[in-house]
């Protein structure tokens, strides 16, 4: 296990470089911080020079990502065109999406793997075409349309909850938002779930649980569905980074200040240094994500050994 962790780890380093250098070439070579900075007026030239040289921008750009990437190893992500560092506006962003990912991600397995599993044991039934075509439906709607339709019922109409969050962003002010984000991941949950039930339902490992005469639920929840759940953690590993980072649209919707709010407004205002530390640190969420998603493999799979 150590040794396969340590080899995660270091497939892990190539991946991250890739990631961020994508990133940093795709802001700082295909934008002009400089020019964003100065918004319409065009800036004098001898400003613009010295500007250029304080932020590193006259140099290669490959030299600009390995002073990028001095800095961030020295837990410097630069400062903000408004003069903020970066770190603060993470340690403000950070936390609010943390607890509304975490929200999405609770809705998104409780409710979506026990609709995949009711259907997946009753395929073919009135319960299981129900459940495809919810999903399906859930699917098809965008979700600033989910956003905006679940507002306005229970924030505005029947006030069952506040239309927007407050600053302090309290856990129960999440719920909704959090719906919301988790919706379609729910459906897709649901209809994996509900795939690999019903695939491994007729599985030889699951005839002999039930021809040896253990109780249906045992065979349900320590047979079936822990080797059925192997695909779904993948899906839901990788999904906590996706969440996390496409929450731009659901943070608008319910002014809530986290991270896709700040990556809306750092791209909204080429805001270079927001975007690309912001985005540098959902990178290394998504690959720790996945690296904790392929060591649970062996809990959920005790054939599973890492060498």
């Amino acid at each position: 296990m150590g040794r396969y962790v340590i080899r995660r780890l270091l497939q892990m380093i190539p991946v991250f470089i890739g990631s961020t250098f994508l990133i940093f070439f795709m802001v700082y070579a295909l934008g002009d911080p400089v020019a964003a900075l100065f918004g319409d007026k065009a800036p004098d030239p001898a400003t613009a020079a010295r500007i250029r040289k304080d932020l590193y921008l006259d140099r290669p750009l490959w030299e600009q990502y390995l002073h990028y990437m001095g800095q961030i190893f020295q837990g410097d992500f630069g400062t903000a065109f408004n003069g903020q560092p970066v770190t603060e506006l993470m340690a403000s962003a950070f936390p609010v999406t943390l607890r509304l990912t975490c929200v999405a991600i609770v809705i998104e397995i409780v409710v979506g793997i026990t609709l995949g599993v009711v259907s997946g044991l009753r395929r073919g039934r009135a319960v299981d075409s129900g459940v495809l075509v919810l999903t399906l439906i859930v699917i098809s709607i965008p979700t600033f349309v989910t956003g905006y339709v679940l507002q306005y019922l229970f924030g505005v109409k029947w006030g069952w909850v506040r239309p927007t969050v407050s600053p302090s962003a309290p856990l129960n002010e999440l719920i909704l938002p959090g719906v919301v984000l988790a919706l379609v991941s729910l459906a897709y949950v649901t209809r994996l779930s509900r795939t690999s039930i019903a695939e491994n339902a007729r599985a030889d490992y699951v005839r002999t649980a039930v021809a040896k005469g253990l109780p249906r639920r045992r065979v349900t929840t320590r047979h079936l569905l822990r080797n059925s759940l192997i695909p779904v953690v993948t899906f839901i590993g990788t999904d906590i980074g996706a969440l996390m980072g496409g929450a731009i649209v659901t943070e608008r919707i319910f002014n809530i200040h986290g991270v896709g709010y700040q990556l809306y407004q750092g791209i909204l205002r080429n805001n270079s240094p927001t975007v690309v530390g912001f985005v540098t640190i959902l990178v290394i969420v998504f690959l720790l994500a996945n690296l904790l998603v392929d060591l649970f493999y062996a809990v959920l799979d005790p054939r599973i050994r890492y060498a």
